[in-house]
């Protein structure tokens, strides 16, 4: 049985088929693709807008038999229209041709292999989202909208990731205007790139390619998290233990796509972590010496963090809005510190303590700012070797660990239990 539905990817280099549109009685698409392509005599055309009032005139012609053309750019099962054609019709209707995508053309033209590239769509997005990936993933593919193409990608990059090559390809697969470009975020944010953009590839050089793969897609994450201690560089012990450490990430929960901030990072140890389970990181120390800690640590575990040398609340106020946040330090400040990050995360705020006369004024900043709160002390003890083959338990200092998240608006508040009660 035939489909009544064609979709031809195009807009790549490869033409259209003759046979695709043969016996089309209504094509649909952008006004460059339909432009581009002959179409038969007596078929309708309707240039792609606002989708509804498209899927609303092709319901119409296939409810009465008659064929319909869709074109599309690149591969239309890739971020493209197939998703929406298969909600409205089914995919049983659909004969699918897919051209190349945009992001395969891009790779191609540079030379170099995608598998274990990361791709993002910032199109009628929030661009956030594109530019955390940029930061966490040295290889990613953007594909770009209006209010979210290079110009604003490389506007955010600037601050935060500053060596980051951007690649906007423009035109591709057309033979008199396409162009590929490298340009530093700097350089991206300064122009107005118009159109014609078709994609953006944020490399980061400095990181040497991977092994062969056999998982496509973004790196898969780590086996495992909470290393040892001893996986970091740190000054006399001053790192968060790894029992504290385990907690903390499960409470922050970093992702792909998000931003997350370490306040008072020490060693960095948690700025790294979050990092290798893909979010992107930006960590805030007081001490020179500190900072390049957190950095050499970074580059040790193959993750990029943007490292702040500052005092915080003051240094946090040059930065992204975070979803989640951790504090591990902040003395007498800690309360003020934490209520500055509480107003600004959108999602999750985990702060390790070790005074007890500190938690009830933190509890208070996180309950004040719309998060219900909740913590734990943390006490553990571990195996530690003595004379004659036989083990003892060593206690550790006992570590406050609060968090909160941000109470959905219009909620009324949790009454939660443990600690915040």
């Amino acid at each position: 049985m035939s489909r009544p539905i064609t979709v031809v990817g195009a807009g790549t280099g490869a033409p259209v088929p003759p046979d695709a549109l043969a016996g089309a009685e209504l094509v649909v698409g952008g006004r460059r693709h339909l432009d581009a392509v002959e179409l038969p005599a007596s078929a309708e055309r309707i240039v792609l807008g606002p989708l509804g009032p498209a899927l609303d005139a092709m319901e119409e012609y296939v409810g009465k038999e008659r064929r319909v053309v869709v074109l599309a750019s690149g591969d239309p099962g890739f971020f493209g229209i197939v998703r929406a054609l298969a909600e409205r019709f089914g995919p049983e209707l659909l004969d699918v041709r897919p051209g190349v995508s945009s992001v395969a053309a891009a790779f191609a033209r540079l030379g170099l292999a995608w598998d274990d590239a990361v791709v993002v769509s910032a199109h009628g997005r929030n661009p956030r989202t594109a530019v955390n990936v940029c930061r966490a993933h040295p290889k990613t593919a953007v594909l770009t909208g209006p209010g979210a193409g290079p110009g604003e990608l490389g506007a955010a990059l600037a601050r935060s990731a500053p060596g980051r090559t951007l690649v906007v390809a423009e035109a591709l697969g057309d033979p008199g205007r396409e162009r590929l470009e490298r340009v530093s975020p700097a350089e991206a944010a300064g122009r107005d790139w118009g159109s014609a953009v078709s994609v953006v590839l944020c490399l980061d050089e400095t990181r040497a390619p991977g092994p062969a793969r056999t998982l496509a897609g973004p790196w898969a994450g780590p086996a495992g998290w909470a290393l040892p201690e001893g996986d970091f560089a740190h000054r006399d012990s001053m790192v968060t233990k790894f029992e504290v450490r385990a907690l903390a990430l499960a409470r922050l929960g970093p992702r792909p796509g998000e931003l997350v901030w370490d306040v008072g990072s020490g060693s960095g140890s948690v700025a790294v972590e979050c990092a290798r389970l893909g979010a992107a990181v930006s960590a805030v120390e007081k001490a020179a010496d500190g900072v390049e800690r957190v950095r050499a640590n970074a580059a040790a575990h193959g993750v990029d963090v943007h490292v702040v040398h500052g005092t915080a609340p003051d240094a946090l106020s040059g930065l992204d809005d975070p979803d989640a946040v951790f504090v591990g330090g902040g003395g007498r400040e800690l309360p003020g510190i934490v209520e500055v990050c509480a107003r600004r995360a959108r999602r999750t705020v985990v702060v390790a303590l070790a005074a007890l006369d500190r938690v009830p004024a933190v509890r208070a900043a996180l309950t004040g700012a719309g998060f219900d709160c909740d913590g734990v002390l943390l006490q553990s003890s571990r195996l530690a070797p003595l004379p004659g083959d036989v083990t003892r338990l060593a206690a550790a200092n006992p570590v406050f660990l609060l968090w909160g998240n941000r109470r959905p608006a219009g909620s009324n508040p949790v009454r939660p239990e443990g600690v915040a009660q």
